[in-house]
């Protein structure tokens, strides 16, 4: 009877023990699930308006939300606290892939169509307002998304989100919206009230690429606080490569996005330019 009673007890502390564990991460999974439901039910606004939507931004939308909660719900976020390899595959996932996804998805036009006219109107002011003007410029985009990440891994920072849970969650929140302030500074896919240069983009884009490359030298060759060697070159290399393989899709569809505005200026001048020569 003593027995039963110790297994009884045994299984009550294990079971609480999971229920603690749970209820943090069913919090932490309501914010995707809500982004999930609100982008399908605004597309399902819009297509019962008559207003189609492309099958390929509700994907796009549905793969980037999924990437982000990876690095934040699950087995993965929690090895990430345990192994720095992992860490940096969530920093990937969440600060960098899950971004472009998001973009690509197009959730401002979504949300646009799906808002009365006076919600729009408001909203599409805030859009054109100084404050958005200034994050949204790609310097300050990537000195948010690149100037921070430096400072996580060159400070004791990172040890820090270890350790602590509010500024873990705050940290991931700079993450995500650091990336996607920067992807959507330098391709255009919503309505983009401040837009800058090709060549401006461009540039700054250069700029942040090599500061990314960079810092991943910097962490194979100086580990954070923390972190065994071995962790940090491996972490760092996939930083490396996996970070210059999500650059690349970045890269093409802006030099598309460039190389689809310049053309009409080009058949124009050529058109211009074969006028001229019949009337000669």
């Amino acid at each position: 009877m003593h027995t039963n009673y110790h297994m009884q007890h045994d299984a009550e502390n294990y079971m609480q023990h999971h229920i603690n564990e749970a209820i943090p991460q069913i919090l932490l999974s309501l914010p995707f699930a809500l982004a999930l439901v609100m982008y399908i039910v605004c597309v399902a606004i819009s297509v019962y308006c008559g207003k189609s939507w492309s099958p390929y931004h509700t994907a796009s939308w549905i793969i980037g939300v999924f990437c982000a909660a990876l690095a934040v719900v699950g087995p993965l976020a929690s090895d990430a606290h345990m192994d720095f390899t992992v860490h940096m595959l969530s920093h990937l996932l969440l600060g960098m892939l899950a971004p472009l996804l998001i973009v690509l998805a197009a959730p401002v036009t979504i949300v646009l169509r799906t808002l009365s006219v006076t919600s729009a109107r408001h909203l599409s002011r805030i859009l054109r307002s100084r404050p958005v003007r200034i994050i949204s410029n790609p310097i300050t985009a990537s000195l948010l998304n690149i100037g921070g990440l430096w400072i996580l891994y060159t400070t004791n920072l990172y040890m820090v989100m270890q350790q602590n849970m509010f500024v873990h969650i705050v940290l991931h929140m700079h993450v995500f919206l650091a990336g996607y302030l920067f992807t959507v500074s330098i391709i255009y896919i919503d309505p983009t009230p401040h837009r800058t240069s090709f060549t401006y983009r461009a540039i700054v884009l250069v700029m942040a690429l090599a500061g990314h490359s960079i810092l991943s030298k910097h962490i194979y060759a100086h580990p954070p606080s923390g972190v065994p060697a071995a962790h940090a070159e491996k972490g760092a290399m996939l930083m490396y490569y996996g970070g210059d393989a999500i650059d690349l899709v970045l890269i093409s569809i802006f030099c598309f996005q460039w190389f689809r505005a310049a053309r009409p200026r080009t058949l124009i001048g050529n058109t211009h330019y074969t006028r001229k020569h019949q009337l000669d």
